[in-house]
């Protein structure tokens, strides 16, 4: 008995991990545990290869607006990790650490150690944010990478990689696919 399969959806230190769209043609069916990291990482991951493949990445800083989680506190109350995960979720900013950047290293190779990132988890119950601010390899004007973007979200990365210049809310996003 028991699950021949086991998808863990959280970076993970000993099982490979994959991301659609980035780099899932490495999968193996021999492979009985894999994980598909995190759902930040799923989403900085797409956004950091094409820029990547395209103009190329010296260094970046991510930074998350991340919803509440399960793992958040209802009230105030004792955290075993920190004192400000240990904070109400429903009414405040919280602050806090995210592995996204990490496991877009190893999603990624050429860009293991190239960024570092920060969290904040914010009082919504749906939809999350990255922003990522880069320092390019090559020279590239604000429209020439909203263009890449685009471009893949309409080509490769179709039903992956999302882009719009709609003026929008994050409510907007939920149900997007």
């Amino acid at each position: 008995g028991g699950a021949k399969k086991v998808i863990i959806s959280a970076p993970s230190k000993d099982a490979p991990m994959f991301v659609v769209g980035v780099n899932e043609k490495e999968y193996k069916p021999e492979l009985d545990i894999v994980s598909n990291a995190s759902c930040t990482t799923n989403c900085l991951a797409p956004l950091a290869k094409v820029i990547n493949d395209r103009f190329g990445i010296v260094e970046g800083l991510m930074t998350t607006v991340h919803s509440i989680t399960a793992t958040q506190k209802t009230v105030d109350g004792p955290s075993v990790k920190d004192w400000r995960g240990g904070r109400a979720a429903s009414f405040n900013i919280i602050p806090s650490s995210t592995g996204a950047a990490k496991a877009v290293g190893k999603v990624l190779p050429a860009l293991n150690g190239k960024l570092t990132g920060m969290a904040f988890r914010v009082p919504t119950v749906d939809v999350s944010v990255v922003d990522l601010t880069v320092r390019l390899e090559k020279k590239a004007t604000y429209d020439e990478i909203k263009a890449a973007i685009k471009e893949e979200s309409e080509g490769k990365l179709k039903g992956i990689l999302g882009y719009t210049e709609d003026d929008v809310v994050s409510t907007d996003f939920v149900g997007d696919s």
